[in-house]
């Protein structure tokens, strides 16, 4: 019997008008130099009138405009040498030349996780109140993750809040601590461990700072007459790519939710943060903490990396290590399991792999788990989001690539004690795109990287042809009645 999957009329499309303030670089320093030199000969019973008429175009779509102006304006300040005493004003005007918005959503939004909020109270009984991720796709094919907050009330209607039209980045913390030993050990994962990086080390204490690895490497930089080598020149570059991958953002809080954005900030994330799969993951002693996987793209190369938040304020970002970390498409399990961490990929683009470790950060092993067998996946097999936990076993969401490069949304069931073991599995697909759906930014796609259970039923916000979001519902007792 066929499953009774409903379609909600809920659709999230991307919004162009939704602006990101961003640097903008035109060029060199000494482009940027004549930049600021023309803007200089501007008189100054101009500036004031010039300033203001940016300010009436732009400060509705940004806030505190005048403070980000200031701030560009210290950034770029190197590139230009004046002894003039420069007027608040001018100075606001100079960063923002400098500036850009960059509209995150303009292309697509789309590949949503859902995980409850952080934030439970003044609900009516039996509501829920949910985080939802997405991945947002803009100008040059940048993704970021934007988020939204929503309601899943007692009758399982969804409810997503309209978000506001302000836009933030987080800042970024300095002054991170790194542990010596954690870093020494991810050096010799990536095979960095030749002399020059123990001599590195040897310089830091057993806690350092960006800083102070700074110092280290400069130090070995100007050891010898003749300069690094260039073995030592790229093991030098490796250390110091790695502690810049490792890094703790923080969002204040009067900034909403919707507001909050999280872009590329290293080099490994150059092109992108892809696919984000959220999981609220229950310590033992039941605390909650919410990881998240996602794809890092610098353009050629594709990294999984590591996200880590308590309260979607202070975010801190981990690189996976481990020959297990490999591919697209990892997502953890939402609690240990026989002691261990658990997690689903994707180690050959085709099939589904299950690893365990007792680092959240190094996965050195992995078993094959489950292979395309049913036409509709014949292509490729990956997950859709974290497994959750039901009395009848860890239920998975499947992706599944057919004839035509065709998505369909698939699923399974593991064994809740031993979850190597496969005890249920649909033949055929949950969810496929109906002709309402396969026209888009990458046609005939259906994917989402993470359900919620809810009052009995399974909440699924997925992906449209890569370019918008939809939301669908099944019963979990059809679903799983449906295996075999």
């Amino acid at each position: 019997m066929p499953i009774c999957i409903s379609r909600t009329s809920l659709i999230l499309r991307p919004d162009p008008t939704r602006v990101l303030l961003r640097p903008f670089s035109p060029g060199d320093s000494e482009r940027a130099g004549r930049i600021i030199d023309r803007i200089l000969a501007i008189p100054e019973e101009r500036v004031a009138p010039l300033l203001a008429e940016i300010c009436a175009e732009f400060c509705k779509r940004h806030q505190n405009i005048h403070d980000v102006f200031l701030e560009r304006f210290e950034q770029v300040r190197e590139t230009f040498q004046s002894d003039q005493d420069l007027s608040v004003e001018r100075r606001q005007l100079i960063g923002s030349y400098f500036l850009a918005e960059y509209s995150l959503e303009a292309a697509a939004l789309f590949n949503p996780s859902i995980v409850p909020h952080p934030d439970q109270t003044g609900l009516a009984a039996g509501d829920l109140r949910f985080v939802l991720s997405l991945r947002a796709t803009g100008e040059g094919h940048i993704s970021s993750v934007t988020f939204r907050t929503g309601i899943l009330h007692a009758d399982n209607r969804i409810e997503v809040m309209t978000p506001t039209g302000f836009l933030t980045e987080p800042r970024q913390i300095p002054n991170l601590l790194y542990e010596k030993g954690l870093f020494e050990r991810k050096l010799a994962e990536l095979g960095l461990n030749r002399e020059f990086t123990r001599r590195v080390l040897n310089k830091l204490g057993d806690s350092f700072t960006l800083e102070d690895l700074r110092g280290s490497l400069q130090a070995e930089q100007f050891r010898l007459p003749d300069g690094m080598s260039r073995e030592d020149q790229l093991e030098s570059q490796g250390i110091w790519l790695l502690a810049r991958s490792n890094y703790e953002v923080q969002f204040q809080p009067n900034e909403k939710l919707s507001e909050r954005i999280i872009f590329p900030a290293t080099p490994s994330q150059r092109n992108g943060i892809e696919d984000a799969r959220f999981v609220r993951f229950q310590e033992a002693d039941g605390r909650y903490i919410y990881y998240a996987t996602f794809t890092a793209y610098d353009g050629k190369v594709v990294m999984p990396e590591l996200v880590e938040t308590s309260d979607f304020l202070l975010f801190r970002f981990i690189t996976l290590n481990g020959p297990a970390a490999q591919n697209k498409g990892m997502a953890m399990f939402p609690r240990k399991i026989k002691g261990y961490y658990a997690m689903l990929s994707r180690q050959d683009n085709e099939n589904i792999y299950l690893m365990f470790s007792d680092n959240v950060h190094f996965w050195n092993g992995c078993t094959a788990l489950l292979k395309p067998k049913f036409p509709w996946e014949l292509v490729q097999l990956g997950n859709c989001g974290s497994p959750i936990e039901t009395d009848a076993g860890w239920l998975v969401l499947s992706h599944g690539v057919g004839p035509m490069r065709k998505y369909c949304i698939g699923a399974f069931l593991l064994d809740r004690d031993d979850p190597s073991k496969v005890i249920g599995r649909l033949r055929e697909p949950l969810l496929k795109p109906n002709q309402n759906e396969r026209e888009g930014y990458v046609p005939n796609v259906v994917y989402t990287c993470g359900a919620l259970l809810h009052n009995g039923e399974l909440i699924i916000p997925y992906g449209l042809a890569d370019q918008a979001t939809g939301f669908a519902t099944v019963a979990l007792a059809d679903l799983l009645g449906a295996m075999n």
